[in-house]
């Protein structure tokens, strides 16, 4: 299967080598299966809690990617477990990539991730499919960093594609100031269908969001 816009674009985004990198809620795998390819990690971890994809992802790769050692890590490995109760590895660097999920899932397994490793410093490559004001918010209240942000147009939708770090960075924008291109007219068009949809959300209210997003479109 060739790889989408959007997972090429977070797949470019690892831009170095990581010690592990965690596919969480991998699905297919496309995107962690790239960057064993690629040599991004020692290893790259497969998450997903539904045992069917787990089997058939382990047979998929084995079959595609040799099971080969790198040291005393082997290149990938598939885990069958609740993301939200993911313990990450005590030494070197990781990086947790949840693509393809809910705002309101991403957060509830941040929130468990971030649990479980209270005093551990990772990198994060975030592309949720909704509630991305709302994903913005938890991540603004944890003070989680933003390293870099970018709108990918796929199949005529828009994502948001967030690069995070739980040492300290810039802060990030609830409404993602430094990913739009505002002269872009696609841009524009995902901008003022935001709008629409806080508006229709809030009814006779004023959603904050709405207020956040029309500042930035009235700048």
């Amino acid at each position: 299967m060739k790889t989408s816009r959007r997972l090429a674009a977070i797949s470019q985004r690892v831009t170095k080598q990581y010690h592990d990198i965690w596919d969480c809620c991998c699905d297919h795998g496309l995107l962690g299966a790239d960057l064993v390819k690629r040599n991004s990690a020692n290893c790259v971890h497969f998450v997903d809690s539904v045992p069917q994809i787990c089997q058939h992802l382990e047979q998929n790769l084995s079959h595609h990617l040799p099971y080969t050692s790198n040291g005393s890590t082997s290149q990938w490995q598939v885990h069958c477990e609740d993301v939200a109760k993911l313990e990450l590895k005590g030494n070197g660097t990781q990086l947790v990539i949840i693509a393809g999920v809910g705002g309101e899932l991403c957060i509830d397994l941040l929130k468990g991730i971030l649990s479980n490793n209270p005093k551990f410093n990772f990198e994060l490559i975030l592309c949720p499919v909704h509630y991305q004001y709302e994903l913005r918010q938890f991540l603004h209240s944890q003070e989680i960093g933003l390293i870099h942000e970018q709108l990918v147009e796929e199949n005529q939708r828009h994502y948001e594609i967030l690069h995070l770090s739980t040492a300290k960075h810039s802060p990030i924008s609830k409404v993602g100031e430094a990913m739009w291109q505002l002269s872009n007219p696609k841009h524009q068009a995902y901008l003022a269908k935001t709008i629409a949809h806080y508006r229709r959300m809030s009814g006779n209210n004023t959603h904050p969001a709405q207020l956040a997003y029309e500042a930035l479109q009235n700048a």
